[in-house]
């Protein structure tokens, strides 16, 4: 199984036509955003070059996602962040003993399979039941990369100069 990272451009000539197809998604999402008193999904004007097409920007195993919030679990919690070969029972010790913690991450508290993460900045990762039902809590993007460059360290990566991306598969 792989976890796929997807590029959305939330651009007027996708958002605003009547074929939208992420309509109910982002009025979800609006909805949570407001009740938290944060402001809408930003969908940015036309811009050229910018079709609005969705592409694949990323993939990865859901091991590599797991040994990803298994480390930054282990950082945050003031934990020494070590080397396994395969996630067992300590990770899901972790998320036991350090949940009320998981659930204000953006990285660990969101789903696998689904969910999104949106240009907005909040703190943690918010949860309605229409989110839950639908995809899973929403993540901040701003709060996920601050995140990731936290715990970049700790796997062998500078946050300043990270390794290229790889190259997608043609």
């Amino acid at each position: 199984m792989a976890c796929d990272l997807w590029l959305v451009p939330l651009v007027d000539v996708l958002c605003h036509s009547p074929d939208n197809p992420f309509a109910e998604e982002i009025a979800a999402y609006d909805h949570a955003l407001t009740e938290a008193g944060l402001p809408p999904v930003p969908v940015f004007a036309y811009m050229p070059g910018l079709s609005g097409d969705v592409a694949p920007v990323a993939g990865f195993d859901y091991d590599a996602l797991h040994f990803l919030r298994r480390a930054y679990l282990l950082r945050l919690c003031g934990l020494a962040v070590t080397p396994v070969d395969e996630l067992g029972g300590d990770y899901e010790q972790l998320l036991e003993m350090f949940e009320s913690t998981a659930q204000q991450s953006h990285l660990v508290w969101h789903y696998d399979h689904a969910g999104a993460y949106v240009p907005v900045d909040f703190p943690a990762p918010l949860s309605t039941d229409e989110l839950l039902a639908g995809g899973g809590p929403l993540g901040s993007a701003h709060g996920l990369l601050r995140e990731l460059e936290y715990v970049a360290p700790s796997i062998g990566i500078d946050p300043a100069s990270p390794p290229a991306a790889p190259r997608p598969a043609e």
